[in-house]
């Protein structure tokens, strides 16, 4: 959490009053990061953003086919597949 004052948020789009939640997967293989991924979703509230940190390939596949399918926007994924750490910021969907 961090310490901004209600009054230093107005004004703001109501997703940036949500803490980004941070998943750290490295090390952990298929399907171990689209199961945290899934837990995460359905912990976050409508418009969180979840940075997803994996070192498993198959992540490039699994995220992007994830979110299309169930709605949610990927905001940001690696352009270099060879990467050693995979980073995919993904939004919950809204309603």
């Amino acid at each position: 959490m961090n310490d901004h004052s209600l009054s230093d948020l107005q004004g703001l789009p109501a997703t940036q009053h949500l803490p980004e939640v941070q998943l750290d997967t490295r090390g952990l293989n298929c399907p171990e990061p689209l199961m945290m991924l899934h837990q995460a979703i359905r912990r976050a509230a409508a418009g969180q953003q979840i940075r997803i940190l994996a070192t498993d390939p198959s992540t490039m596949r699994d995220i992007p086919k994830f979110c299309l399918h169930l709605g949610h926007h990927l905001q940001e994924q690696p352009s270099n597949p060879q990467a050693k750490e995979l980073v995919f910021l993904v939004q919950k969907r809204h309603g």
